[in-house]
């Protein structure tokens, strides 16, 4: 019979992963940090479809709610990495777009 993971263990390793996540992205390790968002998001997964709280002890409740914390609070550090480079992206591909958009309209480059 294969191994079921319990929820906890999830968690738990979807807390790894977030740790792991907040060392890429202070490092600037964008492709780790996909690759971990898309390993988080499969475990993500796996919890939608057996988040069930009924079977869970009191002390695996409280232990899933620190989990959860610690994940939300790296999923925080990550965003503090990951925004000003999305920031300077943006601009980036914005004026990027607007020097197409100022060629095409007084064809440049003829």
């Amino acid at each position: 019979m294969p191994f079921m993971p319990t929820q906890i263990s999830l968690y738990e390793e979807m807390s790894a992963l977030s740790a792991r996540m907040v060392a890429a992205a202070r490092a600037q390790d964008w492709d780790a940090l996909v690759s971990l968002e898309r390993s988080v998001a499969a475990l993500r997964l796996a919890l939608v479809n057996d988040d069930d709280n009924g079977g869970l002890s009191e002390p695996e409740r409280e232990s899933k709610t620190r989990l959860i914390q610690r994940i939300l609070d790296d999923d925080a550090e990550v965003r503090r990495h990951t925004e000003p480079w999305m920031e300077q992206l943006r601009q980036f591909l914005g004026s990027a777009a607007r020097k197409r958009q100022v060629e095409r309209a007084y064809g440049a480059g003829r």
